[in-house]
């Protein structure tokens, strides 16, 4: 099934983007025009010797580039060829700019250096393009500036205002420090959004919890700025009278780029941190319920390959998850490197984290599964990996007791398709873990193809 949605107006339309629109074509534009005035035509040894060798330098920048991603597996799908133009591009100013800098005029050498800066911003806006990472320019303001996150409040003022019923119009964000006692995983602040309805007693009422799982590149924040999941929320909060799941935004990772897939390994406990540091601390210090049935996961890329493999090992604690967009197993690389890099070696212990291994060794009992892809892709060929891993994991969990629905959302596999994905998933979600005045919602109804499981794996 298809859900019309479409990306307009989940970050505001004031704001200026960083995606698409006027901005990148004008600093790629102008970085394209200086790079070439700096480059001018000079004499013959120039245009025969140094501006092919300027060229090489970029294409073996380019080459060396996609080898670290490819191996790293730090992204299933093609880079668009537009963000490889540019890394050679700037790779050949950097070389004009010192090969060139002798025996040329003082304003060509200005521009030569300008057109450095100029590449290098092109590459990244044509990255972020690609990715969604700062989805416009207050996003990416804020970010760069540690600019206080949407509704963020002092944890102190949040208690006040909650013995006191002092009942806020919005949610309320704050940063929490959940502690590493169980798993001893090295871990950054994580934030925990609290809606109107918890601030209507004391104690506070047993609100349904979702922990929010951002992908393999990540902070704990992205899900709040780059996924606008607090405005989401908040919208939702107020159509049903202040009630929200209370979120956690945690962090799987310990860095920005330590890819655990929130498995227990090499690169830490990451999968122990989420379940015996982060659950219990919810409980205890916002009482939010720790019945199953009022526990779920969201997650987006890695995410989504995490809220699959917690909820299906661990249903005793969550009854919902979304997918979105995740892959068919824990992913550092192809699957002799991933195995080395999240299992040292350990066939087995792949084989005990891998989804599709732990469904097929139980049955499973109230436990529902919203998978999102990018669509319409049923009708290409080969089939993205995460389209083959929805459908084969929604396949293989609904033959266990998972009920589960493949749902396609307009877009790329991008931030701004997560955000989509969990605003159109939210009222189904909140229903499902028994939301105060949130009506129970059924899953949308789609079909589930038989999938080649293997062409998930990599």
């Amino acid at each position: 099934m298809t859900i019309g949605a479409t990306n307009t107006g989940l970050y505001g339309e004031q704001h200026v983007s960083l995606t698409h629109g006027w901005l990148p074509f004008t600093v790629q534009a102008l970085a394209a025009a200086v790079l070439i005035l700096a480059v001018g035509w000079r004499n013959q040894r120039w245009r025969t010797l140094w501006l092919p060798f300027a060229a090489v330098s970029g294409l073996l920048l380019t080459a060396a580039a996609r080898w670290v991603m490819t191996s790293q597996g730090w992204s299933d799908g093609p880079a668009p060829t537009r963000l490889w133009i540019w890394t050679a591009v700037t790779g050949a100013a950097v070389v004009l700019l010192i090969v060139g800098w002798h025996a040329t005029r003082w304003w060509r050498r200005g521009l030569a250096v300008l057109s450095v800066p100029l590449c290098v911003l092109s590459t990244g806006l044509t990255l972020n393009s690609w990715v969604g990472y700062f989805p416009n320019l207050d996003t990416a303001w804020e970010q760069v500036n540690s600019a206080p996150l949407p509704n963020q409040t002092r944890p102190e003022t949040v208690v006040a205002m909650q013995k006191a019923r002092q009942i806020p119009s919005k949610g309320s964000v704050v940063e929490v420090q959940t502690g590493s006692a169980a798993s001893g995983f090295k871990h950054r602040d994580e934030y925990v959004y609290l809606p109107p309805a918890w601030f209507a007693s004391n104690p506070p009422p047993p609100l349904p919890m979702v922990m929010m799982i951002g992908g393999e590149f990540n902070t704990p924040a992205d899900w709040l700025r780059a996924g606008n999941a607090i405005k989401t929320v908040d919208d939702f909060a107020a159509a049903h009278n202040g009630n929200a799941p209370v979120l956690v935004f945690v962090d799987p990772g310990g860095s920005f780029n330590n890819d655990t897939e929130c498995v227990n390994g090499p690169r830490g406990n990451s999968a122990d941190h989420l379940i015996e540091d982060v659950l219990p601390f919810m409980t205890a210090t916002y009482g939010v319920s720790a019945d199953r049935r009022h526990r779920g996961i969201v997650g987006w890329s890695m995410g989504g390959t995490c809220a699959v493999d917690l909820a299906v090992m661990h249903p005793d604690l969550f009854s919902a998850f979304q997918d979105i967009a995740g892959d068919i197993a824990p992913n550092a690389g192809d699957r002799p490197q991933t195995v080395q890099r999240l299992f040292g070696g350990s066939t087995a212990k792949y084989a005990d984290w891998d989804p599709m291994t732990v469904m097929s060794r139980r049955t499973y009992n109230d436990i529902a599964a919203w998978y999102d892809i990018n669509g319409p892709e049923l009708s290409r060929s080969p089939l993205p990996a995460q389209t083959v891993a929805a459908h084969s994991l929604c396949g293989a969990g609904s033959s266990r007791g998972i009920r589960c629905a493949v749902v396609e959302q307009p877009g790329k596999h991008d931030w701004p398709f997560a955000a989509q994905a969990f605003s159109v998933a939210l009222p189904w979600l909140a229903g499902q873990l028994g939301t105060p005045d949130v009506p129970r919602l059924p899953l949308p109804g789609a079909t589930t193809p038989a999938m080649p499981v293997e062409a998930a794996r990599r």
